[in-house]
């Protein structure tokens, strides 16, 4: 008799590398406590019935055979053909269920969730029991969501939300994940509700800059992203257009800063205080130099710092969606003054990857 199934994955925050991982740099990441759930109880035939009533949608489709998309970013049945030419047999059917809380467009990776939870319920189905391979579901749902469709993103969100704890990820392949053991309490997620598109905002991050890094390739003998000293670059920042000059300084600034904190965040117990400074920092390149931030997110950043944070930053793309503060001891209080500034905010810890459950 085929079993129901429930798989679960968080969303994310980052905290360092913030527009890297599509330039192959490193990044830090953590999965945090909201979550999508799909939740699939058998049919005895071939297809999938799929409620979504958070967001008032369906889907229906086979899985013995490739599915054709409706409309770009159809992830569930782009990671339902990814799968199946991976070698995956999924033996049948599910009436399904998927809910979540994770914030919906706002930088906290509701989509990769979404497709991570996924992969790891149709391997699951397969499996005959539940699936403990976050690597590969990760490189599977990265797969489905970025290269199916072209899409110019990188693979952070999967690999946070699939492998969990605190995380520095080397974006180059093949991937390499480090955990590490610091222990970072106090996060608050503010939501600024205001929308964003996504991928025009890494599009023309990720242009710009390479656009700058071609340049320095050309001057600049043996140049490498990842271990050209920036005092070989700024000299030649003054051959580019001032904007991606200003972009690929930054990007130098992130990627320095990014070996930093994965140096203090190799300690269990570290200088919260530096933590807060970097991120900091991180937040004002993202906003003055790679140009990704916005108004609201930088009302809800000074609420949070004026209300006792040591730091805080835009989480995601940018250009709307979720922030986050650092506040170890006052979260509730970063909460109270996210929420005064008109942000949705959350409480929000450290999570697990994913998971499945079958029954």
């Amino acid at each position: 008799m085929a079993s129901k199934i429930t798989a679960r994955a968080p969303g994310r925050i980052c905290l360092f590398g913030e527009h890297q991982d599509f330039l192959e740099l490193a990044v830090i990441a953590a999965p945090i406590d909201l979550f999508m759930t799909v939740k699939g109880t058998p049919r005895s035939d071939n297809r999938m019935v799929i409620s979504m009533p958070d967001i008032d949608q369906s889907d229906e489709f086979p899985v013995d055979k490739q599915i054709p998309y409706r409309f770009d970013l159809d992830f569930l049945r782009a990671a339902t053909n990814v799968v199946r030419r991976s070698g995956v047999d999924i033996p049948h059917g599910y009436d399904c269920t998927i809910t979540g809380n994770i914030p919906i467009n706002a930088g906290t990776s509701s989509s990769s969730a979404l497709v991570v939870a996924w992969v790891q319920f149709l391997l699951s189905s397969s499996n005959g029991g539940p699936v403990r391979d976050p690597e590969r579901v990760a490189h599977l749902a990265y797969e489905a969501e970025v290269p199916e469709f072209n899409a110019p993103g990188g693979m952070m969100d999967h690999y946070a939300s699939a492998l969990g704890g605190l995380i520095y990820i080397d974006c180059r392949e093949p991937i390499s994940v480090q955990r590490l053991p610091g222990k970072l309490e106090g996060l608050v997620l503010g939501n600024t509700g205001v929308r964003k598109n996504n991928n025009q905002i890494i599009a023309e991050s990720r242009s710009a800059t390479r656009a700058g890094l071609e340049i320095l390739a050309e001057q600049i003998r043996d140049f490498d992203l990842r271990t050209t000293p920036f005092e070989q670059v700024e000299p030649h920042l003054a051959d580019m257009d001032s904007q991606i000059a200003r972009r690929v300084r930054s990007n130098f600034v992130n990627r320095d800063l990014c070996q930093s904190a994965r140096g203090l965040l190799s300690q269990e117990q570290f200088d919260q205080a530096e933590l807060g400074r970097m991120l900091h920092e991180h937040q004002v390149q993202l906003r003055d130099g790679i140009g990704v931030s916005h108004p609201k997110l930088d009302e809800l950043i000074d609420a949070a710092m004026e209300a006792g944070a040591l730091g805080g930053k835009l989480n995601g793309s940018g250009g709307g969606g979720c922030m986050f503060a650092y506040a170890p001891g006052k979260q509730q209080q970063v909460a109270e003054a996210i929420q005064a500034a008109g942000g949705q905010p959350y409480i929000i810890s450290v999570s697990d990857g994913v998971n499945s459950t079958v029954e």
